[in-house]
This record gives C-alpha cells, structure tokens and sequence, in this order.
C-alpha cells in the first residue's frame, strides 16, 4: 500500500515539476539555513578554543588589581621576588615567567612600525606555546645583564625587514639599537581580536632598565604540568600572594589568578549561545516552507477532486486516499530536506573559508534538519489528506 502510494505521489509531483519545485523552496533554504549557521558556529567556537589554546598550555595569568582597566593601575605591582617564589615555593609548575608590556616604535633603515615589546624571561616561550622559527632564546649571561638584544614576531619583520633575513641586523627602539637573535613562529590573531605576532620580545631586565624605568612585573605566567593540577596550583598561588602581599583575612585580595579554561568556557558559551540563537532563526524558514507544501496540498486537492471521487467509488478506503496524500507531502518535504543538505554544505564550506573558521562537518545537526523537514510534511500534509479522504464520493464526481 505504501509502495502504491509512494508511486501515485511522485507521478503526481512530475505533473506538475516546475510547481512542486516552488513549494519545496521554502523547505530547502530552511534546511540549509539552520544546518550552515550551526556548522558555522561550531566551527567559530572550535576557533576560539584554538585562539585560547594557543595563548598557553594549561596556563594561569596573575595580574594586579581585581579587574582589567583603571581600576587595576592602583593596585602594587609584582616584583621578581613575587615570580622566584612561586617557582621555588609551589609544585607541578612547568614554567613561570614574568612580563613587563610597553607600546614603542621599531624602526630599521628607512621602515619604522609602532607595536608593543615584552619583557621576560626564556620560560615564556614555553608557558605561551612559542616555537622560533629561526635562530635562538636569550642566554643566561644576556639576562642577567640586561643585554640589547631581541626576538621578533612575524608580524614586526614583515614590517620592518619584508624579504629580508633579520637575524643579526639591528632595529632601534627608542635610544637604544637591539641586535634580533631569533624570529617567533606565526600564531595569528589571538581569541580577543589581538595580532599576537606584533610583539618583539627582549630580556626582562633591558625592559626595565631601558624603557619601563621601574622593576615592577606587569603580569606573571604561569604554566602547570597537567590540567588536573591547575585548581590546586591557583589555590597555592592565591595563598602564597596573599602572605607576601600582606593581606588579612578580612581583605580582598589585590591581584587576580585567571585559568584561561575559564576564558574559554566564557568565550565558547557565548559564540554556542549565539549558535542556538541564528539556528532557531533559521528554522522558522522551516515553518515558512511548511505552510508552503499545506498550501499547494490543498490547491491539488482541489485540482484532483474528481479523481479522488473515481478513486473512491471504485472501492478505495478512506485511509488510502490519506496515505496518498500524506506520502506526496512528505516526498516534497523531505526532496527538499536533500537539496537543502547539499545546498549547506556548499555554502558552509565556502563561508568558513571565506570567515577564517574551520569547516566542521556535524552528522547530527545534518540528520536532525532532514528528519525535522519529514516532520514538516507530515504535520503540514496530514491536514490536506485528511480533506482528501472525507470528500464525499458523489459529489467529488460531479465536481468539474
């Protein structure tokens, strides 16, 4: 019964291809809505979580001051004190580095570009996932005497040096010329919209001396051994600061430890949020296209009236005459859930490479979409069908 049915329906919508085509529209662009924004999303969200991660592995920031902004200028800063007690003082740290950020402009020959230098010390190519690609890390003799010497970003010699080989050339930041000793692997932008590979790195102690002014540590890194020791690490160092920094036990503390897990799980959440939110948009061109294949349902009711009739008082039952009508809906429905497949799958590979995110391709939201447009035509064809079936036969044979 069903394989009859199935065939009188798609006989019925190769009579009329050009509309049946129409009404599937609404389904198609609804199917390929909802399955291209959620690709996208996943692969947006998947991004940030690769922008985090390359931030650090398993990685803890501890800045002064309990927020980001002014608020925080008026908190005491770190000293080095601060960053050799938490090495020698707390277990599982792999590595800990203190940084000290100032904004100056870099110029060589003829070429100048504004970026930021970082002050620190070996361990932060280590706890910020940094690979040189091309010459070295700062000596021990070089650190501790605060030598001129430097390591660049991509970003800064692409700028500064074009084609150039930079290793062993000078670039002068401020009064002082800096020999560049190793070239930084390119990361990209960072989760927050940030070039990190404009940055030129030099020893902690030529940052102080020659363009901070000061030996106050602006932000310590600190990177754990392994993710399940981070919880217990944080505590360790929130207890330790607390005691140098002399706070009391009724005081909040004037520094703040940030588990860039955390940061993640905000960032993701928010970009899933939004996922959820152009998904649900996006569906009710479903709902739209529903509408659509109840519409002409009805209007081809009409149209086969007479032939429901014949049907009919030949000896059809009432539920066979349904069933034609209802398979006829889902066939639509359901031809248009696969041109919708296809139509996202070209559209979402094309926009993640055109957006910069990776193109994730997700079974479950592509086998969730169709079964839904089958849902479609069954909800919005049962009503047609049943109208077929109750036509009374007399009168659908008079019907002209």
């Amino acid at each position: 019964m069903i394989g009859n049915a199935l065939l009188l329906s798609m006989r019925a919508i190769r009579r009329n291809l050009l509309r049946s085509m129409l009404t599937v529209l609404g389904v198609v662009i609804g199917v390929a809505a909802v399955i291209t924004m959620v690709t996208l999303g996943n692969g947006a969200t998947r991004s940030v979580s690769d922008q985090i991660a390359s931030m650090g592995s398993n990685l803890l920031m501890v800045r002064p001051g309990q927020r980001m902004g002014p608020g925080a200028a008026d908190a005491p800063k770190f000293r080095i004190a601060d960053v050799e007690a938490i090495r020698t003082q707390i277990a599982s740290i792999a590595a800990v580095a203190p940084v000290v950020n100032t904004a100056v402009t870099a110029v060589h020959q003829a070429r100048n570009w504004a970026t930021t230098v970082t002050g620190t010390s070996n361990d932060y190519f280590a706890a910020g996932n940094w690979t040189l690609a091309s010459g070295r890390e700062f000596t021990d003799a070089e650190q501790r005497a605060g030598k001129a010497v430097c390591i660049l970003g991509s970003t800064v010699r692409e700028k500064l040096f074009e084609a150039e080989n930079p290793l062993g050339s000078e670039i002068r930041v401020k009064q002082f010329a800096c020999e560049v000793i190793g070239l930084l692997r390119t990361k990209g932008q960072s989760a927050m919209g940030s070039d990190q590979d404009d940055v030129i790195v030099m020893p902690l102690r030529t940052v102080q001396r020659r363009l901070s002014g000061s030996l106050d540590v602006n932000l310590i890194m600190v990177s754990v051994t392994t993710p399940e020791s981070i919880d217990a690490v944080k505590a360790q160092i929130e207890s330790l600061l607390r005691e140098r920094r002399r706070i009391g036990d009724s005081e909040d503390d004037n520094f703040r430890v940030m588990d860039t897990r955390q940061i993640a799980e905000t960032l993701t959440g928010t970009t899933r949020v939004l996922t959820m939110l152009l998904g649900a948009v996006a569906a009710v061109s479903l709902l739209v296209g529903g509408i659509g294949i109840m519409n002409i349902m009805l209007v081809s009711v009409t149209e086969r009236t007479r032939e429901i009739g014949i049907r009919l008082a030949i000896g059809a039952l009432e539920r066979e005459v349904m069933l034609q009508f209802l398979v006829e809906a889902v066939v639509l429905s359901c031809l248009g859930g696969l041109i919708g497949i296809v139509l996202a799958a070209v559209a979402s590979v094309t926009l993640a490479g055109a957006m910069q995110v990776p193109f994730l391709f997700s079974p479950s939201i592509n086998l969730i979409a169709f079964l839904f447009s089958g849902a479609i035509g069954v909800i919005f064809g049962y009503f047609p069908a049943l109208r077929a079936a109750r036509l009374d036969p007399i009168e659908a044979l008079r019907h002209e």
